[in-house]
């Protein structure tokens, strides 16, 4: 009898590829982890600001929405396999209407809870769309949860963890609406310049040969990234928040 061969899973190239795209993720995410929020320029402008400021709470939504890479991996994944710009808007959408709901909720009705807790929760949504991308909850549990539906009750615990953010911060009564308004279009212009460059870059990625091959290596890098935000927030709120 002949024993059969099998060719690796992963040739040497793609485990090359594969490390180093999970050792950049996880670099990245140890280096900038605890300095995701409001800088203490940012703070120190809208705590001493007041009235209407359209134009700088605008900057600083994008500015934040630029810069939080919890968030960009959510929607990296999401798109992940979205090849028509109709379903790219309808996710988008979704979650656009998920956190912009609880954001100014949030703030505005003054509804509080840990942020270390929402930001593990935030990590759990890029596991979540990791092993949605990856077959995973209909092979390992043998369901599958609606997408649209998961990516809007996520978008719910993102708008949360922004205004989170906000609390943290003494914001001036005076002009707090338009100026709250102004923050929430200014995450939405920062999601939609950063979505247009991850979909430039993924339809550059999707056109080679390897795109397929690769996918499965990319989500469980995600799916890592998702499980390290995990362990970094629930670390954070049993040493500082509990």
């Amino acid at each position: 009898m002949h024993s059969a061969t099998h060719p690796p899973l992963l040739s040497p190239g793609m485990r090359r590829v594969a490390l180093l795209l999970l050792g950049g993720l996880l670099a990245c995410l140890s280096s900038t982890l605890w300095a995701h929020g409001v800088n203490e320029n940012d703070k120190a402008f809208i705590e001493g600001a007041s009235g209407i400021n359209i134009i700088p709470y605008m900057y600083l939504g994008a500015k934040h929405m630029v810069t939080g890479y919890d968030h960009l991996l959510f929607l990296a994944g999401v798109i992940f396999f979205l090849y028509r710009l109709k379903d790219v808007g309808a996710y988008v959408t979704l979650f656009a209407i998920g956190h912009s709901t609880t954001l100014l909720l949030g703030v505005l009705l003054d509804i509080r809870a840990n942020p270390f807790l929402i930001d593990a929760i935030i990590g759990l949504s890029v596991v979540y769309k990791a092993i949605d991308n990856m077959d995973g909850f209909r092979t390992w549990f043998g369901i599958s949860p609606n997408p649209k539906a998961a990516v809007l009750i996520f978008g719910f615990f993102h708008g949360f963890g922004l205004a989170t953010k906000l609390q943290e911060l003494t914001l001036a009564k005076d002009g707090m609406i338009y100026n709250l308004i102004s923050f929430n279009i200014g995450v939405e212009l920062g999601q939609f310049m950063a979505l247009t460059i991850i979909l430039l870059l993924m339809n550059l990625w999707r056109m080679t040969s390897t795109f397929h091959r690769s996918a499965i290596v990319a989500n469980a890098a995600l799916m890592t990234a998702g499980f390290v935000l995990i362990g970094y927030q629930l670390a954070g709120y049993f040493t500082q928040g509990a």
